[in-house]
Formats: C-alpha cells, sequence, structure tokens
C-alpha cells in the first residue's frame, strides 16, 4: 500500500524535535544495563548528538542480545540483521543461498561434510570494553558454532546453556563438528546427509560471534555479558539497553556491505498498540511493527504514513498441552477443534487479511496437502465428541494468550475471547491467562499451560521447518508448546529430510500432515499477511520473508527526494490505471 504524501518539512520537523529528546541522555554518557558491570566499565563519551537516525517503536524487551538463546521474535528484531551476520543469507527473488560471511561452499562425502571458504577483511564492532585486534576469521566460526554444539565448551552454559532454534531444528544432533581447516577455511562434519542443513545455517539465529571477545571476557570473569554487552560484525553496534525504555545503536563504520546512512539507530520500546499507533502518528516514532488491523485503512490515506504489506510464512495455532489431561486425548482436541468458529476469527482479529489454515505448513509450499482433516465449525459434533471422550458436560480449562502483538496473531487476548465464547457452548469452561511476555515463555516452557495461543514463523521455506521445530519429539521445552512426541512421526521428520530429491519427499510429508490432522496436538487457525507502517519519508526499511527485521539500507529521504518517489508513484498509479481501462474490462 503506498499512501499519497504531502508536507514532508512538517514530518522532518517533528522527526528532530524526538530525535534531540531521544539523544539528550545520550550526550554525557553511555552503560549498558542488562548485565553486572565489570570493575573496569568505563563511560562511553559521545562528544555531540548525531542528526542522522530512525526511531522504531518495539513491543517488547528481548530476553538477551544473541538470538541462539531464544527464539522469541522481539529477541530477533533487536539483533539478528542489526548486530550480527552468517555465514550465508537467503535471497527470496532467486529462492538460493547467497554468500555472506562464507564467500563459497561445496558438499563433499556425499552431503556428510561441507567446507566454507571465509570472507577476509570483516571488521567486528569495538566498546569501551573491548577493541578487536584482528579481523573475522575461522576461529570465530568455530566457537559460534562449538558454543552450543559442545556441552564442554566454556560457554555452552553460560546464561542458562539453552539454544532451542538449534535443538527444536534437529541442528544439534546432525552437525558433529566443527573444524578449523585454515585461517579462512571451515569444515562442518554431518552425521548424516539433511537436505535443510544450508537452509538452517540461513536462518537469524546462527549468527557468528566473536572469539576474542570471548577470550577476554573469558580471563575478566564476566562471561556473561557476551549475550548482554555484543560485540557482532553486523551494520550495527550496540550501545545502550534501557528495559521497557529503548535500545540504542550506531552505525558500524567499518562494515563490510556497503556502511548505512543511519548514523544511529534507536528502538523505542512500547508494548502497547495503541500507544505505538499514536506515536506514529503523532511523529513519535517513524517505524512500527503490527500495526491494528483494523485501523490499516485510516494509515493508508493518512499523508505522511505509508503502510507496507509481505506475504509471510507464518501460521498461528492454538497449542493442546498432550502431557495433560484430558488433552492428551485426541478425541477432546478434536472436540475442542471442532468447537471453534475459525472464520469467524479470520473475519475478527485479521479483519479479513489472513486465510484460514487447514495445516501447520502454508498452501504455496510444495509439500501442501489437501487430503488433511479441516475441522470445520461444528458445535454438534464438538459435543458428540466430548461425550466419547467422557466428558458428557463439558470441563474447566485454560487458555493462555500472548500479551504481545505477532505478525501471526495480532491480538491472542481477544482471540481468546472469541474462543472462549465457543467453548461455552458446548459446555467447555475456559479460564484466559496471560503474563508478562518473558515470564509468559518461562513459563511456557516448563509446561504449565493446558493450551495456549501461539504461533510459527518460518525461518526458511523447508517444509521441516514447519514440523520438526513445533512437533517433534526433541522440541518439547523449545517451539514444541504441545509438548507432543510421537515417534513415528519423528521417524517420518527424519526419513523426510534424509532425502534430497522433492519426489521422494512429497509422500513422506503427506503421511506427517495426515497424523497431526487425525492427532490435532495443534489446531491452525490463520496464515496472514505481515503489516509494517511507517513515515513517508523513510525508505528502506526491510521485512525478510522469515521474519525479523533490517535497517541496513534504511535512509531518511530529503524532501526534494520525498516529492520525486511521490511523483514516481502517481505515475505508476495512472499506468496502471490506464492499463485496467485498456484491457477492455468493465467496472462491476
Amino acid at each position: 500500500m503506498r499512501a499519497m504524501r504531502s508536507n514532508p518539512k512538517q514530518a522532518t520537523g517533528t522527526f528532530t524535535q524526538c530525535l534531540q529528546k531521544w539523544l539528550a541522555p545520550l550526550s554525557v554518557t553511555v552503560l549498558a544495563a542488562c548485565s553486572p558491570a565489570a570493575e573496569s566499565d568505563k563511560p562511553r563519551v559521545i562528544p555531540e548528538p548525531l542528526q542522522h537516525g530512525l526511531i522504531y517503536c518495539s513491543e517488547g524487551n528481548p530476553e538477551s542480545f544473541n538470538p541462539q538463546l531464544g527464539t522469541s521474535g522481539t529477541t530477533v528484531d533487536a539483533t539478528a540483521s542489526q548486530i550480527y551476520d552468517r555465514l550465508l543469507d537467503f535471497d527470496d527473488q532467486s529462492k538460493t543461498f547467497v554468500a555472506a560471511l562464507a564467500t563459497d561452499w561445496e558438499a563433499l562425502d556425499n552431503g556428510t561434510r561441507y567446507r566454507f571458504n571465509l570472507r577476509e577483511k570483516v571488521a567486528f564492532h569495538q566498546n569501551f570494553m573491548f577493541q578487536p585486534s584482528r579481523t573475522f576469521n575461522a576461529d570465530d566460526v568455530v566457537f559460534s558454532f562449538q558454543r552450543w554444539l559442545d556441552k564442554n565448551h566454556p560457554y555452552h552454559y553460560v546464561n542458562g546453556g539453552q539454544y532451542p532454534f538449534f535443538t527444536s531444528s534437529g541442528l544439534i544432533r546432525l552437525i558433529e563438528r566443527v573444524e578449523k581447516v585454515g585461517p579462512y577455511t571451515v569444515d562442518f562434519y554431518l552425521k548424516r546427509p539433511d537436505s535443510s542443513f544450508l537452509a538452517n545455517l540461513a536462518t537469524d539465529f546462527t549468527v557468528i560471534l566473536s572469539a576474542e571477545y570471548g577470550e577476554q571476557l573469558r580471563a575478566n570473569n564476566t562471561m556473561g555479558m557476551i549475550d548482554f554487552r555484543p560485540i557482532g560484525t553486523g551494520p550495527y553496534e550496540f550501545v545502550e539497553f534501557r528495559k521497557d525504555i529503548l535500545i540504542r545503536y550506531f552505525r558500524h563504520q567499518e562494515y563490510w556491505r556497503e556502511t548505512p546512512e543511519l548514523e544511529h539507530l534507536v528502538y523505542s520500546i512500547t508494548p502497547n498498540a495503541n500507544k505505538r499507533m499514536l506515536k506514529l502518528i503523532t511523529g513519535e516514532c517513524d517505524v512500527i511493527p503490527y500495526p491494528l488491523v483494523n485501523e490499516l485503512q485510516a494509515l493508508d490515506v493518512n499523508s505522511k504514513i505509508e503502510v507496507a504489506s509481505e506475504v509471510n510464512p507464518n501460521v498461528a495455532f492454538w497449542a493442546f498441552n498432550t502431557a495433560k489431561p484430558p488433552f492428551d486425548d485426541p478425541l477432546v482436541r478434536q472436540a475442542l477443534s471442532h468447537a471453534v468458529n475459525r472464520p469467524a476469527i479470520i473475519d475478527t482479529i485479521y479483519s479479513g487479511n489472513a486465510q484460514l489454515a487447514h495445516s501447520l505448513l502454508p498452501e504455496t509450499s510444495w509439500a501442501y496437502s489437501e487430503e488433511v482433516n479441516r475441522y470445520p465449525y461444528d458445535p454438534k459434533r464438538a459435543r458428540k465428541l466430548l461425550a466419547d471422550a467422557g466428558f458428557p458436560n463439558g470441563f474447566m480449562m485454560d487458555i493462555w494468550a500472548m500479551p504481545v502483538q505477532r505478525v501471526y496473531n495480532p491480538n491472542a487476548q481477544r482471540m481468546a475471547e472469541l474462543i472462549q465464547a465457543d467453548l461455552a457452548e458446548i459446555g467447555v469452561r475456559a479460564n484466559i491467562v496471560s503474563y508478562e511476555w518473558n515470564t509468559f515463555r518461562r513459563r511456557l516452557a516448563r509446561g504449565e499451560h493446558q493450551s495456549v495461543l501461539i504461533g510459527w514463523v518460518a525461518d526458511h521455506a523447508d517444509p521441516d521447518n514447519f514440523y520438526r521445530p513445533i512437533l517433534s519429539c526433541a522440541a518439547i521445552g523449545s517451539g514444541n508448546r504441545a509438548n507432543y512426541c510421537n515417534p513415528a512421526l519423528d521417524q517420518l521428520l527424519i526419513k523426510a529430510i534424509s532425502e534430497t530429491e522433492q519426489a521422494k519427499r512429497r509422500p513422506l510429508y503427506d503421511q506427517i500432515q495426515n497424523i497431526v490432522s487425525q492427532q490435532v496436538p495443534v489446531l491452525p487457525i490463520a496464515n496472514s499477511l505481515r503489516f509494517q507502517a511507517h513515515q513517508a519519508d523513510i525508505t528502506g526499511v526491510e521485512l525478510p520473508p522469515y521474519g525479523g527485521i533490517s535497517f541496513r539500507n534504511a535512509k531518511r529521504l530529503s524532501p526534494a527526494e520525498l516529492q520525486q518517489a511521490d511523483s514516481e508513484a502517481n505515475s505508476d498509479a495512472n499506468s496502471d490505471a490506464n492499463s485496467e481501462t485498456n484491457s477492455g474490462e468493465q467496472p462491476q
């Protein structure tokens, strides 16, 4: 969506006022507030406020500043594309892997060994504690991967020792070891061939840390800081975090790609969606995630604001904790699935900007099967299934609702209320539960819930990414919120990724979808469009198709550039209108 724009000077003036407010505290000192300060900490003095920047109103605090430690979208947004780089990136246009910190790679030994040649002259960040003495090399790759692979690694248990993506994706059991072959060459040894290996390496979680920084922190007995005062090679250096207030970054002047145009980046932490919207409208924010779907039309006609939408491979679902009665009974899960009016949820929660989901896989996936149980809204059948399961009068249960917005679920609390009303029709009395986001995630990981409204944004296009992280036995405690463990399903999942030919994989995913739709440990609800809103003079903010947000190419247009962009947009719109008229189609 592209709105007509006007009066760019007014928008720019508002930004300058907000920028001065944000930068005022920074002009004296900057302290990172996440972890205990080392005795040698010295304040970083900023000589004068920087004038070229952007304010992003994020929806919550990150759990840490290392996406290896968690799969929260809040953490990914704050870290993966701003602070770090990976060996590979995925190009959605060409649907291929492209070079990042690795310049080229090859599969050896029948797909059980991969060799990566690394990019030279890539600079790491620095801060008041650390001045790198060298550039990126093979030692950093070995350090970054062996940390979570090797339980004897000195950093393995630092800050909890939990690596949910690597556990749920199976990488932690697939990779045998990572070895340095030369200063700029590494080998990955796999226990078996795996068709999703490269795709997993190109995700937001496989970031590269500084081994030299790790060594220094270890020598100073401050190892915990590695995940809270991060050092990476990405486009922005971390400067400061104030819980519930802001995160501050400066551009990496020695970034190996083109240096970002923005001198600084501020995340204004604003959990309330209405407040984020108000900040955007008043110019206090430049960019917001997850604009309220019922206000998209109003935003679209605001000349100072632009709304962007992207097709995003995501799925919202209702997960039943199969480790707790009565949710260990498939009949109960089937009954609850028939009780929910999902089309009404699509209309109410998503304002029609989503598609009803019948499978964890989106319909655009090559592995999607039409032959799955679809669970149409049918209260009569739901009551019969409950009676067959031994609950003719229903029962009491909890529905946990996320306190944050996500691309797959813009309002979990309201969705829970709709489901609560539907369940009452079949005699099931539901209590809605929610907590602060990090508390919510911790208690969820401990399996305290009976059911939860949650979802998934794919890390890559391989169908494996929609199943192993969500329903494999190994993913219990991380992405498997149903606590569902089916050895037969696990065997099929392993068999499917061991095959390299799509024709051989397709029937295996048919079987997988059949099992899941019959057992229904999770009820798919919706595949949603992803929205982002920003000031009209901001361009280059990227929404990668598999989650996260990138400000690497973001910039603020000058009034002249903004006027030119408007002219081009109007020209394109007129051209489209003329094409439609000339096509011979008559308005209905």
